[in-house]
């Protein structure tokens, strides 16, 4: 026994300590994220039912599969408004958009990646397409992002300013709807799904409703607890 501990400890210590996978985050909905909340209670149970949301990968695995460099993006509709405490958006229909650079294994591992970070929101995945997938941000203007895949999605983003301030008491209404490690609210110049599975398409702009900023979790730890479960 005593042999099999310190086997184990030994294992352990052979770990990186920090597995981590991180990049780059995109999300725009069909409602504003930064809005006053009297504007944000008026558009409930009508409007935020729709989402775009995207992860470019800078550095890391899932899986045990490098993902350097890769992006995955995920065209959601909900049943009710995403954020209202009251409503209840489940089951939820997804599509993922992998990216055409991915080898099949990096593909499954993507999607294993995504469907992580949403949650349930990504339960119920209708279609998987492939194509190419492209997430710019801006070094030069805070805000400004750039994502497109293929012909299928795209989200344009700039900053926020003060001439988009509707009211006296606009703020940051709804959190982003994945785990971020930075995030601000922006402007979405464009949002638009055009593809099959969902049975909506949807073209909007200049819209206070995306979300630009990175991630970072720690997919050894992620690991370990659901080893943990398993047993």
């Amino acid at each position: 026994m005593k042999k099999l501990l310190f086997a184990g400890a030994v294992l352990l210590l052979a770990l990186p300590l920090f597995a981590q996978i991180q990049g780059d985050y995109i999300e725009s909905r069909s409602t504003d994220v930064f809005t006053g909340q009297c504007y944000a209670n008026g558009e409930m149970g009508l409007t935020g039912k729709e989402a775009i949301l995207g992860w470019r990968v800078s550095k890391g695995s899932w899986n045990g599969v490098t993902l350097d460099g890769l992006s995955i993006v995920a065209a959601v509709r909900a049943k009710a408004t995403l954020g209202d405490p009251y409503g209840n958006p489940y089951p939820a229909k997804a599509v993922l958009i992998v990216d055409d650079q991915a080898t099949p294994q990096q593909r499954e591992a993507l999607v294993a990646f995504a469907q992580h970070m949403g949650g349930r929101l990504l339960d119920t995945v209708e279609r998987v397409l492939v194509a190419p997938v492209a997430l710019e941000m801006s070094a030069a203007h805070h805000g400004s992002a750039l994502l497109r895949a293929g012909q299928f999605a795209t989200i344009q983003t700039r900053a926020i300013t003060p001439n988009d301030h509707n009211c006296g008491n606009d703020a940051t209404f709804y959190p982003p709807l994945t785990p971020t490690a930075h995030s601000m609210a922006a402007v979405a110049l464009t949002d638009r799904y055009d593809g099959p599975g969902l049975g909506e398409n949807w073209n909007s702009h200049d819209r206070r409703s995306a979300f630009v900023g990175t991630f970072a979790v720690d997919a050894h730890a992620m690991a370990v607890n659901h080893s943990e479960a398993g047993e």
